[in-house]
C-alpha cells in the first residue's frame, strides 16, 4: 500500500514540474517530441530542404508556452546544415561566443506568445536576402532548458502569417537586447538569469499533505 501512495506521489509530483514550449512559426524541423525537447533542435539533427520563409526585419515568432514564467532566447546559425550547439556560435566552436539575436529576457504567461525578431538588426554577418540559416530557439521555465530549431531562407519580403496575438496579454519584451549574459549551461546556449523553478500550487501540495497523512 506504501509503494502504491509512493508512485501516486511521484506522479502528482510530475505533473507539477514537467512542462513544455512548442514552436508554431517559424515552422521548426520536425512535430514536436516531448521527450526530446531537451536536446539539440528537439533532436532534429539535420536541417530540411523545404525551408521557411522568414523576413530579414520585422518578423516574430509565434510559440505556445506551458510555463507562467519563463526566460526565452534566441541563436543564429548560418552554416548550411548546423548539426550541433557549437554551430551557433561565432566561430563554430565548442566554447565560441553564442551568437544571439534576441538576448535571454524573461517573460510571463502561458498559451500562444508572439515575440518580435528583427534579424537585420543584429548585424551577424551571413544575415541578407537569399540567405539559409537556422534558428535555434531556447526556453527555460525553471526546470530546464528546451531547444527547438527552424531552418529558414531570408528574404526581405517575406509574408507573416496574421494572428499574432498574446492569448495571455503578456510577453517577453518586444526589445531584441533585454538582458544577456554569458553561458550557463555548457552546451551552447548562453541563457542568463534563468528563471527560479515555479512554486508548486497550493491545491496540489495539500493534495500531497492528505495523501501522506491518510497512509502514514
Amino acid at each position: 500500500m506504501r509503494a502504491a501512495c509512493f508512485a501516486t506521489l511521484a506522479s502528482i509530483l510530475a505533473v507539477g514540474v514537467q512542462a513544455h514550449f512548442q514552436l508554431s512559426y517559424p515552422e521548426p524541423r520536425g512535430p514536436f517530441v516531448e521527450d526530446d525537447e531537451p536536446m539539440f533542435c528537439d533532436n532534429y539533427v539535420n536541417a530540411v530542404d523545404n525551408r521557411t520563409t522568414f523576413p530579414i526585419s520585422g518578423g516574430y515568432i509565434i510559440l505556445n508556452s506551458e510555463h507562467t514564467s519563463w526566460t526565452f532566447g534566441v541563436e543564429i546559425s548560418t552554416k548550411q546544415n548546423p548539426t550541433s550547439f557549437a554551430n551557433f556560435t561565432a566561430n563554430n566552436t565548442d566554447n565560441g561566443q553564442d551568437q544571439l539575436v534576441r538576448q535571454f529576457a524573461t517573460g510571463s504567461g502561458e498559451g500562444s506568445i508572439c515575440i518580435p525578431l528583427d534579424l537585420n538588426s543584429t548585424g551577424i554577418s551571413g544575415v541578407k536576402d537569399g540567405a539559409n540559416v537556422t534558428l535555434q530557439f531556447i526556453f527555460d521555465g525553471g526546470d530546464g532548458e528546451l531547444f527547438q530549431c527552424a531552418d529558414v531562407t531570408l528574404a526581405a519580403n517575406a509574408s507573416l502569417p496574421g494572428g499574432c496575438s498574446n492569448s495571455t496579454g503578456s510577453g517577453s519584451s518586444d526589445s531584441n537586447s533585454t538582458s544577456s549574459g554569458s553561458s550557463s549551461s555548457g552546451s551552447g546556449s548562453g541563457a542568463a538569469a534563468v528563471a527560479a523553478p515555479q512554486a508548486l500550487p497550493v491545491a496540489l501540495v495539500l493534495g500531497v499533505v492528505s495523501l501522506l497523512a491518510a497512509f502514514f
